[in-house]
């Protein structure tokens, strides 16, 4: 090959280049790096909390008449949660993210349930080793709420330049695709609803 004809190549590429660069490749890379950093925090969160459920159970359950039926509940959605993963590439996939969430979702409403159990249990309630596990779950359920939040806005970054021109065009060619949105589950608004028939349970003693 030429001196002159590896020169005119070695130009092009760089035409080639600063055309994507031009066109926001770089951000759009960076962008999608950071919702996958964003992601990786919302999971880190979402298996402390998973991490800190069989404690929980296992502390609860010395308590005989405590509802197995919430604890059965909470042991489901937990191995149900267990069961769904999603990879980077996953984000972008309406279904598989709306799998995710609602996994995700019922288990919080589980343990919300279980919590509001434990209010009829003064001596749970006064249990050292469950207030701590407790404690650790509420600040858990606010780190995964602060997550989520910092996740929605680095989606909603990466997401605006996708659709922004010039970047739209870039984004099409390089196969980027918008991200999905952490939403709101229906109904987290009111307090978990739970019934208690404790005159029932004193006729079957």
């Amino acid at each position: 090959m030429s001196k002159l004809k590896l020169f005119f190549n070695f130009s092009l590429l760089l035409i080639f280049l600063s055309a994507f660069s031009g066109c926001g490749y770089n951000s759009l890379v960076q962008q999608d790096e950071n919702v996958n950093q964003a992601w990786a925090q919302v999971e880190n969160q979402y298996q402390r909390r998973a991490d800190l459920i069989p404690n929980l159970v296992k502390t609860v359950q010395g308590y005989a008449d405590f509802e197995k039926s919430v604890l059965t509940e909470v042991t489901e959605m937990r191995s149900r949660v267990g069961q769904i993963k999603l990879s980077s590439d996953d984000l972008s996939d309406e279904e598989k993210f709306k799998q995710f969430q609602d996994a995700q979702d019922k288990l919080s409403g589980a343990l919300s349930r279980l919590l509001v159990v434990a209010e009829n249990y003064p001596q749970l309630k006064a249990n050292e080793n469950f207030l701590q596990l407790q404690s650790q779950l509420e600040g858990t359920e606010n780190r995964i709420s602060v997550e989520r939040k910092k996740f929605n806005e680095a989606v909603q970054e990466f997401n605006t330049s996708v659709r922004s021109f010039p970047t739209i065009i870039t984004a099409k060619i390089m196969g980027f695709k918008e991200k999905q949105y952490f939403k709101s589950a229906p109904g987290t608004d009111k307090a978990p609803d739970v019934n208690f028939d404790f005159d029932k349970k004193k006729e079957n003693k």
